[in-house]
């Protein structure tokens, strides 16, 4: 009898170790997957933290990233070029036209304050490699068949407006300069406040503000000259 069963013995214990082993193996497949999964779970973390800051990250600066400006610091530059240029234009006239001395130094003020802004954000376009706007747009005889009356810019006069300034003297001249100056820079700061919300170009958004706190205050004098007349 102990014969016959050394066999079977032999054969539980064989089936032992093989049912030992598949628990072993399904353990150690178990832990390899836990172990596995567990950088893939590190690493989706790490992407949900990068997909959260994306809005306010990467996504939300790029455009600032890019030369450190945005399209409406283009957009800025190229709408207030020609806008500050035709505020010359009209500063231009005073000398020879206005009656009062107030008038003709604070169309000089102008002149002398946007005159340099014109060429800065010129070079802020060619640096950014955009079109800086042509010198033709300041309503005056070197644009002929161009009306602005109609001009996405706010504030800024017709060539039936800049032909009606230029024909006139003496005292009409300065109450028609002082309304449409005024009108003119009340355009200027509007562009200016946009500028100065949605604009990325460090320099842009200080001159915006430059203007807006200038050209109110020139806004004011002026109301005050016009009350006077």
């Amino acid at each position: 009898m102990a014969l016959r069963r050394s066999p079977i013995r032999r054969t539980a214990a064989l089936a032992a170790a093989a049912t030992a082993a598949v628990v072993l193996t399904a353990c150690g497949g178990s832990d390899s997957a836990s172990s596995s999964a567990s950088p893939s779970a590190s690493s989706g973390h790490s992407g949900h933290g990068m997909g959260t800051m994306s809005p306010s990250g990467p996504s939300g600066t790029a455009p600032a990233a890019r030369g450190g400006h945005n399209a409406q610091d283009v957009t800025f530059a190229q709408e207030m070029i020609p806008h500050h240029r035709q505020a010359v234009a009209m500063a231009g006239l005073a000398p020879s036209r206005a009656a009062s001395q107030d008038v003709k130094d604070l169309a000089a003020r102008i002149r002398k304050a946007q005159d340099p802004e014109i060429a800065t954000m010129s070079g802020w376009l060619k640096a950014w490699g955009e079109k800086v706007p042509d010198d033709s747009g300041s309503g005056m005889e070197s644009m002929p068949g161009r009306d602005h009356s109609g001009s996405s810019m706010p504030g800024m006069m017709s060539d039936r407006d800049m032909k009606k300034l230029q024909g006139l003297s003496g005292g009409a001249f300065d109450k028609a300069f002082l309304q449409m100056m005024i009108g003119h820079h009340e355009g200027a700061i509007a562009m200016a406040r946009t500028e100065g919300s949605r604009g990325a170009y460090g320099p842009a958004r200080t001159m915006a503000k430059s203007i807006v706190t200038s050209q109110s205050a020139e806004i004011t004098e002026m109301q005050k000259m016009l009350g006077e007349r």
